[in-house]
C-alpha cells in the first residue's frame, strides 16, 4: 500500500516548535495550497494543509521557513481523533513530513531586499557583459 502525499504551497503563519519532556522537538504548521481552477464567482481558493514534524525535521521547519515563504512537502497522510474539552470527538488529518523543499531564493526571503544587497556595490552594472566560453558551461 502506498501513503504518499506532495505539496506545494505558502506556510500560513510561522511554524510552532515544541519539544517533549524527553527532548524530542515537534512542529506544527499550515500550508496554503492554491488550486488549479476557479469557483463560480471566478476566484481561485486554497486548501488549508495541516503539517506535523517530528525531531530534526521539526526543528528544520521552525528554523528555517517563516510565514508567507514557499515551499515543497512531501509525507504522508496522517489520521487522528481525540475528545475535545466539552466531550466532542475530533477527527484531524495533517501531512507527517519526510522531506522539506526550499522553493524560495533567498533573495525573495523576509528581510532580505536584492536592492539593497546590490547597492553595497559600487562597481555593479546590470549592463555588463560576461564572458562566458562553451567549455566553462556545465551541460
Amino acid at each position: 500500500m502506498i501513503n504518499s502525499v506532495s505539496l506545494t504551497g505558502r506556510l500560513t503563519k510561522d511554524p510552532e516548535l515544541k519539544y517533549s519532556q524527553s527532548g524530542t522537538a515537534f512542529a506544527n504548521a499550515t500550508l496554503a495550497v492554491g488550486r488549479n481552477y476557479t469557483n463560480q464567482q471566478g476566484e481561485r481558493e486554497s486548501d488549508f494543509i495541516r503539517l506535523s514534524a517530528s525531531g530534526k525535521r521539526a526543528e528544520t521547519l521552525a528554523n528555517h521557513f517563516k510565514k508567507g515563504e514557499l515551499m515543497g512537502v512531501e509525507g504522508r497522510l496522517k489520521t487522528y481523533s481525540y475528545e475535545n474539552t466539552q466531550g466532542q470527538k475530533v477527527y484531524v488529518t495533517e501531512v507527517a513530513i519526510n522531506n522539506l523543499s526550499f522553493l524560495q531564493p533567498k533573495s525573495q526571503k523576509a528581510g532580505y531586499s536584492q536592492q539593497n544587497n546590490l547597492e553595497q556595490y559600487d562597481d555593479y552594472d546590470p549592463g555588463q557583459q560576461i564572458d562566458i566560453q562553451d567549455g566553462d558551461l556545465p551541460f
